[in-house]
């Protein structure tokens, strides 16, 4: 395998439907009252990633990731037309991470063990609660007894697991949230990846808010279930390798990893973007959100971008000090400098450290603190001034 520390190149599915959508949602995910013509979506998806390796030939691939939306509401048929066009057009490392999405409502064990057959080896489930009240105000679809069955089989079935759950949630208390991680870490296989509720415009959650029916924690009392979510993982041998994402060492998700590596990546699919390593430079690809709308474009030229722009040395610089800041591993400076085309202000480097906001690694790499990284919008404005 290669350099675990170097940014591979990996490809991002994006299934866009789901069956229900979630009240605190703002992905592209869409709900279709008539089932979406499978076999016609999956040709489509094979003629963009034809068209994408046309522009990155020769690459190899270590990492595949279905997002979406819900992936696991695809036919198995459907993962394996795409998985072989992907193996059809580049070459992909042995032991390449095949990741897919799933929600406890859709998983059965006929359709985890045909994933597994075509080719999915890493299962990233969906659980968010393991309460039923608090999966109910969420709008999941699945019960807490489902999410634990869930769970268990996809642990029989895929040599890797991880699952997600949400807190910061409305009248979650620290006593609360302390054994709801416990019995999820008890459960869990190598990687656990936990995300603070955030209040995204434009979703129903946004309107709760605003008008004072959905309350959340105080800025206070999410620090504190912060720091207590790193004390809770550290302590159980699932450390935070980002802020968000936990895993026993050597079990990290390497597709997210060349994400915040700033390794380059295609985006398949409606929706979907890329960051791609190009003759003239960096580019940022995005593709048609619209399921159908993208699927005409791919039937009549073969892919459905909308966005194929150069990243200027700015944002490609940019965009590697906060995702590299996210990492516990932290940045790695020279690489940014050489792409940024720009120095870290040394005082302001110098400054944050004696606030104990960052730190230098022994191999020379700047990293947030654990207290900079509760403000890490901060510390990335600063050193980005």
């Amino acid at each position: 395998m290669a350099d675990p520390t170097v940014p591979g190149f990996g490809i991002y599915v994006h299934w866009p439907f789901c069956a229900a959508k979630c009240p605190y949602c703002d992905f592209n995910s869409h709900v279709r009252h008539n089932a979406p013509d499978q076999a016609r979506f999956a040709r489509a998806f094979a003629a963009e990633i034809e068209h994408m390796a046309a522009m990155q030939p020769g690459r190899t691939i270590t990492s595949v990731f279905f997002g979406g939306g819900t992936p696991s509401l695809m036919e198995p048929a459907t993962v394996e037309t795409i998985l072989t066009a992907i193996h059809t057009a580049w070459p992909v490392e042995d032991d390449a991470e095949i990741t897919m999405e799933a929600n406890p409502s859709s998983a059965d064990a006929g359709r985890f063990s045909a994933y597994r057959g075509a080719g999915v080896n890493r299962m990233s489930l969906g659980v968010q609660s393991l309460h039923d009240a608090e999966l109910k105000r969420l709008g999941r679809l699945h019960n807490a007894a489902e999410a634990r069955a869930a769970i268990d089989l996809a642990r029989k079935t895929f040599p890797r697991l991880s699952f997600d759950l949400i807190y910061a949630r409305p009248n979650q208390t620290l006593a609360g949230w302390r054994a709801e991680l416990e019995e999820a870490i008890a459960l869990a296989a190598d990687h656990l990846s936990l995300y603070q509720l955030t209040i995204e415009e434009g979703t129903p959650f946004f309107d709760l808010h605003r008008r004072g029916r959905l309350i959340v924690p105080n800025e206070d009392h999410a620090a504190d279930l912060y720091a207590l979510t790193q004390q809770i993982t550290a302590d159980h041998g699932l450390p935070a390798y980002e802020i968000s994402n936990h895993a026993q060492p050597g079990c990290e998700s390497r597709h997210n990893l060349t994400y915040w590596r700033s390794g380059a990546w295609a985006g398949i699919g409606p929706g979907a973007h890329g960051r791609l390593d190009m003759n003239d430079g960096r580019r940022a690809t995005a593709n048609e959100r619209h399921p159908e709308t993208w699927l005409g474009l791919v039937e009549s030229q073969g892919h459905g971008m909308v966005t194929n722009e150069p990243l200027g040395t700015d944002d490609a610089g940019e965009e590697m000090l906060l995702m590299g800041l996210r990492l516990v591993e932290g940045l790695d400076v020279p690489r940014y400098e050489a792409l940024s085309g720009k120095r870290l202000d040394p005082e302001r480097v110098e400054t944050l450290r004696g606030y104990g906001m960052v730190s230098e690694t022994s191999s020379g790499r700047l990293r947030a603190t654990q207290q900079g990284r509760m403000v890490l919008n901060s510390v990335i404005a600063e050193l980005a001034a």
